[in-house]
């Protein structure tokens, strides 16, 4: 199968270096590789010009193309036609050698699938568990393996309130467990949502669907609203054997403030996607489980250094749910 690699990124030239030269090393190089680049500096370009990677074309946007969504649109309307596989990452992630071998893999192995993810390997300490382990209540077990919950969900299973899905699949109240909740095993899950920054997908879904241009600039939860749309229609994948590094990068990253209320906003949004007209008990479910989180957060104000940070995010959850009372996304 042929296919590209589309890498949109925003003022973040060294962790873009970084993702190409892991590009570099990979048993399976892409046939085309599209950087879409939103920046308001020339750091990026001129990376690009001082070291060249092979079937890369560079596009530089300007205003109106700007952010993650609008950016990835533009990126797709100029794929060429021999591709079959879309490729998304973030600009701040690095691949294992056989990433892009273990997503065309799956592809072969489930000829029905249009959207295939890879897994993020960095973030999370997973322990092989035997078949008869018993989890804790600060530990999630899931197909033979464990790893730490954190204190949300701790606090969301001793209030009733954890998800009833398998991560990377949306419970009627949303707030599911996401795909950083399958273990390494190597294996492949089928999910209901991907991460966008560890995507991809055929080429001709993209006739019928795009990223939606509600997710203005920094786009959170984006690629939870492209797939579960996506996923009503067809199935998706994980594949555990395709591992790459995120590296967090704070450039490009609006303030916490902001980020708050995305969360909060974004995250209704994504949920009324799925459930149209979810059940009573759904929606107290949702509003209780996001005051939980917020009030979680705001306990970060007295518990970390970062206090300032905790306090803006805190109060931009706060006065994101209370606008959901007179202005809704939908």
């Amino acid at each position: 199968m042929q296919f590209t690699l589309i890498i949109c990124t925003y003022m973040r030239a060294q962790p873009l270096l970084k993702l190409l030269q892991s590009v570099n090393l990979q048993s399976l190089y892409p046939n085309e590789i599209l950087v879409i680049d939103g920046s308001i500096d020339d750091n990026t370009q001129k990376m690009l010009v001082e070291n060249k990677f092979q079937n890369l074309t560079y596009y530089k946007v300007d205003a109106k193309d700007r952010g993650l969504t609008k950016q990835r649109n533009y990126g797709i309307a100029r794929v060429q036609e021999a591709s079959e596989i879309i490729c998304f990452l973030d600009d701040d992630t690095v691949l294992e050698s056989n990433y892009f071998e273990e997503i065309i893999k799956t592809y072969a192995l489930f000829p029905e699938a249009l959207g295939v993810g890879g897994y993020i390997s960095n973030e999370t300490n997973w322990t092989k568990t035997t078949s008869d382990y018993q989890a804790k209540g600060n530990e999630f077990c899931y197909d033979g393996w464990k790893r730490k919950d954190g204190s949300r969900f701790v606090w969301r299973k001793k209030l009733g309130l954890d998800s009833n899905r398998a991560p990377g699949c949306l419970p009627e109240f949303s707030h599911g467990r996401s795909i950083g909740f399958l273990p390494p095993s190597g294996k492949i899950y089928e999910v209901e949502q991907l991460m966008g920054g560890v995507s991809s997908f055929r080429k001709d879904i993209f006739k019928d669907f795009q990223f939606s241009t509600y997710f203005e600039g920094y786009g959170l939860y984006e690629d939870a609203d492209f797939t579960l749309r996506l996923s009503k229609t067809g199935k998706l994948y994980v594949n555990t054997a395709a591992q790459l590094g995120h590296f967090h990068d704070a450039s490009g990253r609006p303030n916490k403030y902001d980020y708050g209320k995305m969360v909060v906003r974004n995250g209704w949004y994504v949920w009324r996607v799925k459930y149209s007209n979810p059940s009573f008990t759904a929606k107290v479910k949702w509003h209780l489980i996001t005051l939980l989180l917020t009030a979680i957060r705001g306990t970060n104000i007295f518990t970390t250094k970062k206090r300032k940070e905790a306090a803006t995010e805190t109060f931009g959850r706060i006065v994101g749910w209370f606008s959901l009372i007179f202005n809704k996304p939908l």
